[in-house]
């Protein structure tokens, strides 16, 4: 019983430790694996941005292509820009010691980032980085506190400042007014205007973490396909197993 406990005690403690890493209020999405138009943006925005740092190493270019409905030749045309084949997984030419050189630690694989800290958590990550000077790379994040990362994103988003209480800054939400476009929060503004709309820059940053949400787990579509499969025949065989036992039992009563 006392282990029983303990292993309890050491399963809640991350759950625990993770809740408490930010106080930020987290924008909820829904994500959606059958959107292959978002994903294939969100894939196309991955590499444009994010993999001149972060790799996918869990994942390949083919897999993705087949699973985001898209021809081998169209991915090495337009997603795949060194000398790697469609058919090899999604790494960078970075290596882990020059990037801990260059930027104090390497920038994580995003493999499985959507799972370790939620869909919710990293839509609002990417729509949170504001102007800070104080910082090495001249921002901060909402969400994360002392971000050691540029907003490779600005150009898009443009450049927002923080005018927020502490109070303010951690209930803020990053939300748009959909008649409007405009953020909703007074306190963190967009000082300089980027290449998309805040409706827009919202709706491609949740492309980018539907894409990653996919990359997380790309069996989930094929999971609901054979576990329904899986209930239907389970349904079925309980009419045949009943009727087997009634056969079987049929003289004992």
């Amino acid at each position: 019983m006392k282990k029983f406990l303990v292993a309890i005690v050491m399963a809640v403690l991350p759950l625990a430790a993770s809740a408490a890493g930010s106080k930020a209020q987290l924008d909820h999405i829904e994500v959606d694996p059958t959107n292959q138009p978002s994903l294939q943006r969100g894939m196309q925005i991955f590499v444009n941005n994010c993999m001149g740092c972060h790799s996918l190493k869990y994942q390949r270019f083919e897999r993705a292509a087949v699973d985001l409905g898209m021809p081998n030749e169209l991915v090495e045309e337009h997603l795949i820009f060194g000398d790697q084949k469609v058919g090899e997984q999604m790494t960078i030419a970075m290596s882990p010691a020059d990037a801990g050189n260059w930027f104090g630690n390497p920038p994580p694989d995003l493999s499985l980032e959507t799972r370790l800290r939620g869909p919710d958590w990293v839509y609002t990550y990417l729509r949170s980085f504001y102007k800070d000077e104080s910082r090495p790379y001249g921002v901060n994040n909402v969400v994360f506190k002392d971000v050691g990362m540029p907003n490779v994103l600005e150009h898009l988003e443009g450049v927002k400042v923080n005018n927020c209480t502490p109070e303010e800054l951690a209930a803020a939400h990053g939300k748009i007014d959909p008649l409007t476009g405009k953020s909703m929060n007074s306190c963190i503004t967009v000082v300089k205007e980027g290449e998309m709309s805040p409706a827009e820059f919202d709706k491609a940053m949740y492309d980018l973490t539907n894409f990653l949400a996919y990359v997380g787990e790309p069996y989930k579509q094929d999971s609901i396909r054979i576990g329904t499969y899986a209930l239907i025949f389970l349904f079925i065989f309980f009419f045949f197993a009943f009727a087997l036992k009634k056969e079987y039992w049929r003289d004992v009563h």
